[in-house]
């Protein structure tokens, strides 16, 4: 086993979200247990695994819109102070599969939906529009502001709910799965989107994914989630800047590691694997 590369940010530096010994049930059907995660400033973690084990409602839980039915989950900030859900969720922006999108209200007004939210403070609708055009013009659809969601295409779609989730200045943003019913053109350019505004803005981001190329290319770490009842099984950093490039040697390896992680959930300890 591979010695474990750096972390993406300061050793001294307090991760910006803290999870311990997370679990979750439905009814008396257990989801996961004992999941234990961080995620740290301008840090981007993919968080992969098979269907259905867990990894949306562990995205929920980080994000303050569920609460897990043992453990805690703290966000080290100034702005909250504490780790209640609802701080959490003033700090955090979710980016579903589906973008979401009012059809009677036009891209604009999208994207500032959420911003005269209870959990926001007060802001002048002055601030509210400039926090729009920001967010529209880093997404690049400035041009686009008076157009309804029926005349975007889907990547557009998508490039107006990450401007949603931008605008709120957030944190960290949840991303579940946003860039799976995208071609593979505008998904990878979706994914150096994000790349880009997560190094810009210095905010954290967490990815769900069952993409695993897509992990390795993005993430500065990989969790995979796995077993029954499910946790995290093993964590790989991949070396070098994101977005990396498809099929290197480096990156192959790792996606075999995944693999064979994945085959075998029962390990008996998680596993730190880097290139």
């Amino acid at each position: 086993m591979r010695a474990a590369a750096p972390a993406p940010f300061p050793l001294d530096d307090a991760p910006l979200l803290d999870a311990r010994g997370l679990s979750f049930a439905y009814g008396p059907q257990p989801v996961f247990a004992g999941v234990d995660l961080t995620i740290g400033r301008r840090e981007i973690v993919c968080l992969i695994g098979a269907s259905g084990c867990g990894k949306s409602t562990l995205l929920r839980l980080l994000a303050g819109l569920a609460e897990p039915g043992a453990g805690e989950v703290r966000l080290h900030s100034e702005a909250t102070g504490n780790s209640s859900g609802k701080a959490r969720a003033a700090a955090a922006s979710v980016v579903f599969q589906s973008p979401a999108l009012l059809p009677w209200l036009t891209v604009a007004g999208n994207v500032a939906f959420g911003l005269d939210f209870a959990c926001r403070a007060k802001e002048s609708r002055t601030v509210q529009a400039a926090r729009v055009n920001k967010a529209l013009a880093q997404v690049g659809l400035a041009g686009h502001a008076a157009k309804r969601p029926q005349a975007l295409s889907g990547g557009m779609a998508q490039r107006v709910a990450l401007a949603r989730a931008l605008a709120r200045d957030p944190e960290i943003v949840y991303l579940d799965e946003p860039f799976s019913a995208l071609d593979a053109v505008t998904r990878e350019a979706m994914q150096d989107l994000l790349v880009e505004l997560a190094h810009r803005r210095q905010a954290a981001a967490l990815l769900v994914t069952h993409d695993i190329d897509e992990a390795l290319r993005i993430g500065d770490r990989v969790l995979l989630l796995a077993g029954h009842p499910a946790r995290i099984v093993g964590e790989w950093r991949p070396d070098g800047r994101a977005p990396r490039l498809h099929r290197s040697a480096a990156l192959n390896a790792l996606r075999e590691e995944i693999l064979d992680t994945l085959a075998a959930p029962a390990a008996p300890r998680p596993c730190i694997h880097s290139t």
